[in-house]
């Protein structure tokens, strides 16, 4: 693997204003660039969230460019909270972005609401070749209920990674929800971890690197 650390710290043209953002520089021959979308912004959520970043980690490690950016109202960047529904067009201009500056295939993967939100953009975007679902929220929380429907439709590679204790992902309604859904598909239930897999990042990213090694083969 080659490991690439060099970070540019940039903003983003959002469709609600400036998206803060940090790019992982990639190697010279890198095969693909990636995007990694952070936890719910109202609940401490940004792009500094340790599951992010070891997420990056694991993506970087093969010389991806790695592209991570707060949402909408998160950190330094512009616009308010919209409860999910333009954090997905925010998602869209991450990817356009790594389009235009890579032309390469691209590799989504979010974490919680970054994942219920970035999974719903990057399925129906034809650039990005292969999905990682971390931690995917689907037990209602308070006001928040995300629908994962569209799932039914993404024939691309995706990869789901979630703690076997995970608060907000049964472990039954999550593998309910990967049989549902066209392959290729992978589920990896990382035992001992909960939704912020403390104690586990180093499985949660020797998961993600796997998956990849195997997709990459």
């Amino acid at each position: 693997m080659t490991v690439a650390s060099s970070i540019q710290s940039l903003f983003l043209d959002g469709p609600a204003g400036r998206l803060e953002a940090l790019l992982n520089q990639g190697g010279e021959n890198a095969t693909h660039a990636a995007l990694v979308c952070h936890p719910h912004p109202l609940y401490g959520g940004t792009l500094h969230n340790k599951v992010v970043f070891h997420t990056m980690k694991a993506l970087n490690s093969f010389g991806f460019p790695v592209l991570r950016f707060n949402f909408r109202g998160a950190g330094l960047s512009q616009g308010k909270h919209d409860d999910g529904r333009g954090e997905v067009d925010d998602v869209r201009a991450g990817l356009e972005w790594l389009n235009e500056q890579f032309h390469l295939p691209l590799i989504f993967a979010g974490f919680s609401f970054g994942a219920a939100v970035g999974l719903k953009a990057a399925c129906s975007d034809e650039r990005v070749e292969a999905v990682i679902g971390v931690g995917a929220p689907l037990s209602a929380v308070e006001s928040r209920n995300y629908d994962f429907s569209f799932l039914g439709d993404c024939s691309k590679p995706k990869l789901f990674v979630s703690g076997e204790c995970d608060q907000y992902g049964p472990r039954a309604k999550l593998e309910k929800l990967v049989e549902s859904i066209p392959a290729p598909k992978n589920l990896v239930i990382v035992p001992g971890a909960d939704h912020f897999f403390e104690g586990r990042l180093r499985e949660l990213r020797e998961s993600i690197e796997a998956w990849v090694g195997d997709l990459l083969a």
